[in-house]
């Protein structure tokens, strides 16, 4: 019995992994085209990875990927994070994760 509720719980730490990673992704581009919005077209990209990038740690911010893009007064971001396996740091699930976001730019 006890083999069967060791693999149920590890089972449920990695669902529980996937999830929080979906968090982390929708987070991150969120604040990503948040600060965009606000950036000179100029430095958007610059401004837009870096805020992406901010708030995750070490162990999501090492497979990161953050890509934003501007055209008719629309700004979008797109975030991919890599899923840890078991413990963040470590392997990594081959699917990734994807957060996207989007909002209207800001008038001066």
């Amino acid at each position: 019995m006890t083999p069967t509720i060791i693999v149920t719980l590890i089972a449920l730490w990695q669902v529980v992994l996937v999830g929080y990673t979906y968090i982390l992704a929708g987070n991150a581009a969120d604040e990503a085209v948040r600060q965009a919005t606000a950036a000179e077209p100029g430095a958007r990209p610059g401004v837009c990875e870096a805020a992406g990038l901010k708030h995750l740690s070490d162990a999501w911010r090492s497979g990161a990927s953050v890509t934003c893009g501007s055209g008719s007064g629309y700004v979008t971001a797109d975030v991919e994070l890599k899923v840890p396996v078991l413990f963040p740091g470590t392997l990594s699930v081959p699917v990734p994760v994807r957060g996207h976001a989007g909002a209207v730019e800001e008038a001066d």
